[in-house]
Formats: C-alpha cells, sequence, structure tokens
C-alpha cells in the first residue's frame, strides 16, 4: 500500500509531522517509518488521519485522486 498521498496532503497544507503527531496522538516515529517505507500505518491510524484530514482512506492510499470526502 502506498500513502504518498498523505505526505503530499501534509505538505499543501504545511503540517509537520510533528503537528499531526500532537494532533492525532500518532507518534512521530509511526510516522517517520510510513513516510521511509519502513512500515504501514493501521486501519485506525488511516481512519485517524483521514478524519483529521478530511479525506477519505482512499486518497490517503492512492485508490482515487479524489481527495474530499464524499466527492465521487
Amino acid at each position: 500500500m502506498k500513502i504518498s498521498n498523505l505526505f503530499k496532503i501534509l505538505a499543501e497544507r504545511e503540517i509537520s509531522a510533528k503537528k499531526l503527531s500532537d494532533d492525532t496522538g500518532i507518534s512521530t516515529g509511526n510516522i517517520s517509518d510510513w513516510k521511509s517505507g519502513r512500515s504501514q500505518p493501521s486501519i485506525n491510524a488511516l481512519i485517524t488521519i483521514a478524519n483529521y484530514l478530511n479525506v477519505s482512506i482512499d486518497y490517503l492510499v492512492g485508490r482515487t485522486d479524489t481527495c474530499r470526502k464524499g466527492q465521487l
């Protein structure tokens, strides 16, 4: 599973890994591991991040180019 859209949207919104961590409770170590490809986020982490960013999980994992929840 690729999650490059996660890092794309974080960059676009100027949200640091530290801010994402502080706001969601997901460790910066996990976020760093995802970015480097050492590990993959759990479904719970994807749900948390999708809700935080107001995007679909499908967008985060590259299954769609549509960013917003509910957009077709």
